[in-house]
C-alpha cells in the first residue's frame, strides 16, 4: 500500500492527464502525454509493471481514507476551531476600531499640517516686516544723531580751550555734522534748516579759535631761543586744526600757511647765516694757494722771512691723512658748535665747516619737509614747492656762499671730499624718504666739479712745465713730487672707490702720464744707465708702496707701476749682474742663440773661452755676490724693496749659471776636462741662499 501522500501525488498526476485530454486539443495532447510521462511517480509505475487502473483504484481507496481521517482530525478539533474563528472576530472589530481612529488621527494631522504651514507665512510675512522696521529704526535713529547738536559739542566749542582733549573730540563731531547736513541738504531734507543755523554758529566759533592758537603757535618761533622743533611736534598733535580750516575756510588756512612759511624762511636764513659766519671763523689760517701744486718747487712756497715753508695750521695739500674719515665715522657726528671749538682755539679743515653745515641743512631740512607733509597735507610736488617756499632763501645763501668760497680754493682734496659728502647726504636723505633737496645737491655738484677739474688741471699743467735743470743737485732717493703723487693719487683712488666717476678716474690718468715722464726726464739727467735705472726704481716703488697702502690691489693706478717696476727691476738686475759676470752671461746668449739658428758648429769657436769663464766664475763668484748685495742695499731706500731686487739678481744669475751648464753639454764642449770643475747647481743655490732671505 502506498502512502497517502503518494496516493495524493498520483492521483494528482492522473487527474491533470484527463484535465489536458478534456481541456487542450489533440494537437496539444501529445505533448502533455509526454510531460507527464517525464514524473518520477508515472516512470515507477510503468517500471514496476503495474495495471493502471488497478493504481488508479489504489489511490482513490488511500485518498478516501485521507478524506476521512481529516474529517475526524477537524472534528476532533471543532472546539478549538470555533474558539479561534471567535477570537478572530474580535480581532477584526478591534482592528476596525484602530482603523477609524488612525483615519481619525490622519484627518487632525492634516489638519495641523495646514495650520503650520499658515503659521509659517505669518512667521516669514513679520520677520520681513520686523527686519525693515530695524533698518529703517537703524537709518532713524543713525540719521537724529548726525543731524542732532547735543548740548555737550555746544559747550565744548563755545568755552573749552583748544588745546584740551574734549575739544579736538567734539571738532571731529562737528566736522561730521556740517558735512553730514551739507549732503543731505543736496537731498532736500527738510530737518537739515532747523540745525544749519547752529551748526555755522559752531563753526565761525570753533575757525576763529583755531585760527587764534595757530597763529600764537607761528609767532612764538620769532622769540629769541626758541626750540622751534618742540612747537613743530606739538602742532602735529593738532594738525586736524588745519584740516578742519581747509575744509571749511580755505582763506584762513591759506593765512596760516603764509604766516608759517614767512616766519620759518626767516628763522632759518637768519640761524643758517650766523652759523655759518661764525663756522667760516674755525678754519686755518693758512689754506692752499695758486702756489701749492704737485709741480711747485719747495723754494717757490717759501716765506721771505724764512728759510722753510710756512706749514703751521696748513692743512695737508696732496696727503689725505685722517681728512677720510669724514666719509665715514665722521659723516653723521655731531655739528661743530663755534663758541666752543673757539674757545678751546680749534681749527678745521674746509671739508669738515662743510660737513657740519651741510649735516645741519640735511637734519633740519628732513624734520620741515616730513612736518609739512603732515601738518599741510601735501605730497609730490606740492610738498617740495611748499619746502623750497620756506627754505629756498637759505639754499641760495649756501650756493652764494659756497660759489664764493670754491673759486679761490686751490685744495682740491678738500673739494673733492665735499663732493662725496653731497654723495652720501644725499643717499642719507633718499633712505630717510627725503627727496626735496635734491635739485640743490645737483646745484652744489656744479660749482665743486669745474673747480676740482680746473685744479687737476693746473698740478698736471705744473708737472708738464717742471724743468729737472731748476733742482740743481739730483739724489737717487723719490723724488718729493712723485712722493706728492703717489699720496694724492692714492688719496683720490680711496675717495673714488665707493662712488667711482669716470671724470677723475681721466684726470688721475693724464696726472699718472705726467708724473711718468717727468720721471723719465729726471731720470735722464743721471750720467749712468745703472743710475737712471736705481732713480726710476726707487721712485715706481715709492708710488706703488704708497697706493697699496691706501687703495685696493688691483687699482688701475697700482697694475701700471707693477708694470714699470717689474721692467725696470730686470733691466738694473741685467746691469748689475753684467760688470761681475758679462763675459759669462754673453758667452750664455751667443751660444744659445747658434743653437736656435741650427749652427752648432760655430760653438767651436768659442771653445777656448770655456775655461777661462769656468775658473774666472769659480774664484770670483762669492766676491762679486757680496759686491752685489752691497750696491743694492746702497742704492734702494726702500729694504724691502732692495731685498727683493736682490732675489731677482740671484735669481737670474742661477738661470745664466744653470743655462751655462746647458749649453756646455752641447759638442764641442761636452768632452772638455774643464767641465768638471763647474760648480754643482744644487750647491751654488745652497749659497745663494746667505744673501736671499726666505728663499
Amino acid at each position: 500500500m502506498l502512502p497517502a501522500s503518494t496516493a495524493f501525488n498520483h492521483s494528482r498526476c492522473l487527474g491533470s492527464i484527463k484535465m489536458a485530454t478534456d481541456d487542450q486539443t489533440l494537437e496539444e495532447v501529445d505533448v502533455h502525454i509526454q510531460e507527464n510521462l517525464e514524473d518520477d511517480i508515472i516512470k515507477e509505475a510503468l517500471k514496476s509493471g503495474m495495471d493502471l487502473r488497478q493504481y488508479s483504484r489504489q489511490v482513490e481507496k488511500e485518498l478516501k481514507e485521507v478524506e476521512n481521517a481529516s474529517i475526524q482530525d477537524y472534528i476532533q478539533e471543532s472546539q478549538n476551531i470555533a474558539s479561534l474563528h471567535n477570537q478572530i472576530a474580535a480581532c477584526d472589530g478591534i482592528l476596525e476600531r484602530m482603523e477609524q481612529m488612525l483615519r481619525t488621527f490622519q484627518e487632525d494631522l492634516g489638519s495641523i499640517s495646514h495650520e503650520i504651514l499658515t503659521l509659517q507665512e505669518q512667521s516669514v510675512s513679520m520677520n520681513i516686516r520686523l527686519k525693515n522696521r530695524q533698518a529703517i529704526r537703524g537709518e532713524l535713529s543713525q540719521f537724529v544723531d548726525d543731524i542732532v547738536v547735543p548740548d555737550v559739542l555746544i559747550n565744548h566749542i563755545l568755552e573749552t580751550p583748544v588745546v584740551e582733549k574734549d575739544f579736538l573730540e567734539q571738532l571731529y563731531v562737528l566736522d561730521h555734522k556740517i558735512s553730514f547736513v551739507k549732503e543731505q541738504s543736496f537731498k532736500e531734507v527738510y530737518s537739515c534748516q532747523d540745525v544749519r543755523d547752529i551748526l555755522d554758529k559752531l563753526k565761525f566759533k570753533a575757525l576763529s579759535k583755531i585760527r587764534e592758537y595757530l597763529l600764537q603757535r607761528i609767532y612764538s618761533f620769532r622769540k629769541p631761543m626758541t626750540n622751534y622743533q618742540v612747537t613743530q611736534d606739538t602742532m602735529l598733535k593738532f594738525k586736524f586744526f588745519y584740516q578742519f580750516l581747509m575744509t571749511h575756510e580755505r582763506e584762513v588756512a591759506r593765512e596760516i600757511r603764509d604766516e608759517y612759511v614767512d616766519t620759518m624762511s626767516k628763522i632759518y636764513f637768519s640761524y643758517f647765516k650766523s652759523y655759518t659766519t661764525r663756522l667760516m671763523k674755525l678754519q686755518f689760517e693758512e689754506t692752499a694757494d695758486k702756489d701749492d701744486l704737485m709741480g711747485v718747487e719747495d723754494t717757490a712756497r717759501k716765506s721771505i722771512f724764512s728759510t722753510k715753508p710756512s706749514l703751521k695750521n696748513k692743512a695737508t695739500t696732496f696727503t689725505l691723512g685722517d681728512r677720510g674719515n669724514i666719509l665715514t665715522t665722521d659723516l653723521e657726528s655731531p655739528i661743530l658748535v663755534p663758541h666752543t671749538a673757539q674757545k678751546n682755539e680749534t681749527k678745521y679743515t674746509f671739508e669738515c665747516l662743510f660737513r657740519s653745515q651741510q649735516y645741519a641743512l640735511v637734519d633740519n631740512a628732513c624734520r620741515e619737509y616730513l612736518f609739512l607733509t603732515e601738518f599741510f597735507m601735501v605730497s609730490g610736488t606740492g610738498a617740495q614747492d611748499l619746502f623750497h617756499a620756506v627754505i629756498g632763501k637759505t639754499l641760495t645763501m649756501f650756493m652764494k656762499h659756497i660759489d664764493v668760497y670754491v673759486q679761490d680754493c686751490y685744495d682740491s682734496i678738500a673739494l673733492f671730499l665735499c663732493i662725496h659728502i653731497i654723495h652720501r647726504y644725499q643717499l642719507l636723505m633718499h633712505k630717510r624718504a627725503v627727496p626735496a633737496l635734491d635739485k640743490y645737491w645737483e646745484a652744489l655738484l656744479q660749482i665743486f666739479w669745474p673747480r676740482f677739474e680746473y685744479i687737476l688741471q693746473l698740478n698736471i699743467q705744473s708737472v708738464r712745465d717742471c724743468d729737472p735743470q731748476k733742482f740743481g743737485s739730483f739724489d737717487l732717493r723719490p723724488h718729493y713730487i712723485t712722493r706728492r703723487y703717489a699720496e694724492f693719487s692714492a688719496a683720490l683712488v680711496g675717495i673714488n672707490e665707493n662712488f667711482p666717476s669716470e671724470q677723475v678716474t681721466r684726470l688721475l690718468g693724464g696726472l699718472q702720464g705726467e708724473v711718468e715722464n717727468f720721471i723719465l726726464r729726471m731720470a735722464a739727467e743721471f750720467p749712468g744707465r745703472k743710475e737712471q735705472l736705481v732713480f726710476l726704481i726707487n721712485n715706481y716703488d715709492m708710488m706703488l708702496s704708497v697706493l697699496l697702502e691706501r687703495t685696493r690691489e688691483d687699482s688701475k693706478e697700482s697694475e701700471s707701476f707693477k708694470e714699470l717696476l717689474n721692467a725696470r727691476t730686470h733691466e738694473y738686475v741685467e746691469e748689475i749682474l753684467s760688470p761681475h759676470f758679462g763675459g759669462l752671461i754673453s758667452f750664455v746668449k751667443m751660444c744659445e742663440n747658434y743653437l736656435e739658428r741650427g749652427q752648432p758648429e760655430h760653438l767651436s769657436k768659442e771653445e777656448k773661452r770655456v775655461a777661462h769663464l769656468v775658473r774666472s766664475f769659480n774664484c770670483g763668484w762669492k766676491a762679486s755676490l757680496d759686491d752685489i748685495n752691497k750696491d743694492i742695499m746702497k742704492s734702494f731706500t726702500n729694504f724691502k724693496n732692495g731685498t727683493n731686487i736682490l732675489q731677482v739678481a740671484l735669481t737670474q744669475l742661477i738661470q745664466y749659471y744653470h743655462r751655462f751648464h746647458k749649453v756646455l753639454s752641447h759638442n764641442p764642449f761636452k768632452n772638455l776636462p774643464i767641465r768638471s770643475e763647474l760648480i754643482n747647481i744644487h750647491h751654488l743655490m745652497v749659497e745663494v741662499k746667505k744673501y736671499k732671505p726666505n728663499f
